[in-house]
């Protein structure tokens, strides 16, 4: 419940069922006859990375552009133990990103920068426009320049946001975006010094982040073409388990 969607938080899907995240939220016998399968203890974090390493990629959706139209989202599931971990490693780097270094943390290393700070947005007053120089690969923000910075990472987008021009667009003079109520004006009315140090932050991970779309695209297609686990082997969800978990507040004493 704490991210914000405009339509509350019913899309979210937790990768644990509690609170101290002991009860992983899969099928009961999935990581076990996972684990069998592959000779390899399966983590639920590991799984996550697997999944995120698949799906956060444009070769997935455009492999699967159908059945995405319809939601019926299926995730090929390799029991080839070379792929698997080839899965996992790639997730995890995406995972660590994604989150800005806060989450996958082990063994992981914030890239190299790639995009500089050319020349930093003047303080004071907020910018009012910013564009790209495709010839020169430059952002330009109020008078400041980034770069360099490839088209692919420029037009990135999650779901048809494009991240990049999104995170401008809400740090102009006039701001993008619907506002709702006076809370929509409490905003920064001027660029800090450290909106330039948070742009290339964003600019290079996301910059690495198009740098594994090949890779992962590889991943996608030599899973698909190996053997596949058969969720049959499973058997039916039990049905306590498409029920909400019970969470306990220690705090008040209250059960939810």
């Amino acid at each position: 419940m704490d991210h914000f969607s405009g339509r509350g938080a019913k899309d979210i899907i937790p990768l644990y069922r509690d609170s101290k995240a002991t009860q992983p939220n899969l099928h009961p016998q999935l990581l076990p006859l996972l684990s069998r399968i592959l000779a390899r203890m399966v983590s639920a974090e590991n799984f996550s990375a697997y999944q995120y390493a698949l799906l956060a990629q444009p070769a997935f959706t455009a492999r699967f552009h159908k059945e995405l139209a319809t939601r019926e989202l299926r995730v090929p599931l390799t029991i080839d133990a070379t792929l698997f971990q080839r899965a996992v490693t790639l997730g995890r780097e995406l995972l660590f990103l994604h989150s800005y270094g806060e989450r996958f943390t082990d063994q992981q290393h914030w890239p190299q920068p790639v995009v500089k700070n050319i020349k930093s947005v003047p303080g004071g007053q907020l910018p009012e426009e910013f564009g790209y120089d495709e010839a020169r690969q430059i952002i330009n923000v109020g008078g400041g320049e980034f770069g360099p910075v490839p088209l692919a990472v420029w037009n990135y987008e999650v779901s048809g946001l494009k991240v990049v021009q999104s995170w401008l667009g809400y740090r102009m003079k006039i701001r993008k975006g619907k506002k709702s109520s006076p809370l929509d004006d409490i905003a920064p009315h001027e660029w800090g010094s450290e909106y330039n140090s948070e742009l290339v932050r964003l600019l290079n991970l996301l910059t690495r982040t198009v740098e594994l779309q090949p890779a992962q695209a590889a991943l996608l297609d030599a899973i698909l073409a190996g053997p596949l686990f058969n969720t049959a082997a499973l058997g039916p969800v039990p049905p306590q388990w498409r029920k909400p978990s019970k969470v306990t507040s220690a705090q008040h004493g209250l059960d939810v």
